[in-house]
């Protein structure tokens, strides 16, 4: 019976390791998909044991075996992270698998401290550094994993965000659930796509979704739009034909209305006639082309085909939408305003597209509307003769060559009138006394202020204010300190006038002083 016992366990454990020897082989190099520079960043410092460090550089291996490398394909890169972070092989080491499953075989942990810091400065000064020795390629997309604990990550937060600003992709997958709030700041958008909190036994299960992630940054077969305007926009792709006969066929038309737009087709023309689609070649050299025509505000589909009679490639199709149209005036400024004038500027100057524009200003609530003509070469004027102190309604309409009309409206006020003091007069009175008199300006006054102090005496600097009302001509300050100067400024509702300032001589040499009015 425990013979038996003991067959059939055996039996049992050769089930098992057969079936999880066949769950785990991953067919090798079969992703010809991609071209990119990856870059893993593996923590391996004390605070890591070495069957972590184990399981890791297991998950490393499944995770990358089934891409094809090569200088034209995916190039892998290993740097550790201890207390002396370590680049065990770069981007132009390993152009097989074999060679790159044998390198993360061999690979042994550093120990000692997490020192990533250090690390991330090797990798942006030299590993991800497109030209350097050993370094990235020129205008392929550079990703970075870090493969950490979680412990104690360090001041990393500056350093990826200086990566992710030279264009780096950064994913992180965490084997600890710490540090959470560090961690997602590091990673570049979307944060649930490209960070992974997982057990360290149980890294399998995110493989596949870190191996697609990868995929979506690095994937050569696809065709990038760029520089959309309203009327035109780039096609950028891969040149795959490159040293190859053949061509590239570009159809590209607007999306039938209800058809969809979701991008997807052979880029024949789904429910319209053929001559909705319009078609152009470019030579094999080609890696872009520019699409001019274009109607704005509509939503097109772009379809690549790489003709060649040596090699066979799939047609690459995208969607985008041009921008809507932009009529002037978009903006309009108001500037230099003064009392009685304003400057007026609009935009964008549209002179191909406008025949003339018309500014129509009025006093608020119910002034008279005037009205004035301006060339289409024109984008600036000065509205004169204006009330002061009051806020204008300024309408200006663009009339547009293709019969539409637009208007954009502001409100525009112009300066209070602020009349400067008309005299000033000081009479001494005694030996520390004056008597001050001045003429001002009733019309919108709301008083006076009046300042003083000593010039030439200890009492220097020591300066006293005092207001008065608008219906105020005169006062008489005592106790003033000897050669004190005294100034007067009328007040108005928005400012203060230009005043006058006075000298009054005394032969007393009196510190003490103040005011009587």
């Amino acid at each position: 019976m425990e013979r038996s016992m003991v067959v059939l366990s055996v039996m049992f454990l050769g089930f098992l390791l057969r079936t999880s020897a066949g769950q785990s082989a991953t067919p090798e190099g079969v992703l010809n998909c991609c071209e990119g520079d990856v870059l893993f960043l593996l923590d391996s410092s004390g605070s890591v044991s070495k069957y972590e460090h184990s399981r890791m550089l297991t998950f490393l291996s499944e995770l990358i075996l089934p891409f094809s490398l090569g200088e034209d394909q995916v190039r892998v890169g290993l740097l550790q992270v201890g207390t002396q972070p370590r680049l065990e092989f770069g981007f132009d080491r390993h152009t097989t698998q074999s060679g790159l499953q044998g390198a993360i075989r061999n690979t042994i942990p550093l120990r000692g401290d997490t020192n990533t810091v250090k690390a991330l400065k090797m990798a942006k000064e030299r590993v991800l550094r497109p030209g350097a020795n050993s370094g990235s390629r020129e205008g392929l997309p550079r990703v970075l994993v870090w493969l950490t604990d979680g412990v104690k990550p360090g001041d990393v937060i500056g350093p990826m965000a200086a990566l992710r600003e030279e264009g780096v992709a950064v994913l992180v997958v965490s084997t600890g659930h710490g540090n959470y709030q560090v961690l997602r700041q590091v990673v570049t958008p979307p944060v649930e796509d490209h960070l992974y909190f997982v057990d360290i036994d149980d890294m399998s299960i995110i493989t596949e979704d870190l191996r697609n992630a990868i995929i979506e940054i690095i994937r050569a077969e696809r065709m990038h739009v760029r520089d959309i305007s309203t009327n035109s926009a780039t096609l950028q792709w891969r040149p795959v034909l490159s040293g190859l006969n053949g061509y590239y066929e570009i159809r590209f038309g607007p999306v039938p209305t209800g058809g969809g737009g979701g991008g997807g087709g052979t880029g024949t023309s789904p429910g319209t006639g053929p001559g909705q689609y319009q078609r152009i070649t470019r030579p094999a050299e080609s890696s872009s082309t520019r699409l001019m025509g274009l109607k704005s505000d509509t939503t097109y589909t772009a379809t690549l085909t790489p003709a060649s009679n040596e090699q066979e490639f799939n047609s690459l199709t995208v969607t985008f939408t041009t921008k809507p149209e932009v009529l002037s005036p978009a903006v309009v400024s108001v500037t230099e305003s003064g009392p009685t004038s304003v400057w007026l500027s609009w935009g964008p100057l549209q002179a191909e597209m406008v025949t003339s524009y018309r500014i129509e200003y009025s006093a608020l609530p119910r002034g008279k509307v005037h009205t004035i003509t301006m060339g289409r070469t024109q984008n600036s004027t000065q509205l004169r003769n204006l009330q002061p102190d009051t806020t204008y309604l300024i309408t200006i309409s663009a009339l547009h060559a293709s019969g539409k009309e637009k208007a954009m409206s502001v409100k525009a006020c112009t300066q209070e009138v602020t009349p400067a003091l008309a005299d000033l007069q000081l009479t001494t009175v005694g030996s520390d006394s004056v008597q001050v008199d001045w003429k001002g300006s009733a019309s919108g006054l709301r008083g006076y202020w009046l300042t003083w102090e000593g010039q030439w005496s200890s009492a220097s600097g020591r300066r006293s204010s005092l207001y008065l009302p608008p219906d105020s001509l005169s006062t008489r300050l005592s106790h003033m300190p000897p050669s004190a100067r005294v100034c007067v400024s009328p007040i108005y509702r928005t400012a203060r006038g230009e005043g006058l300032c006075c000298t009054a001589q005394f032969h007393s040499e009196a510190a003490a002083y103040g005011y009587q009015s």
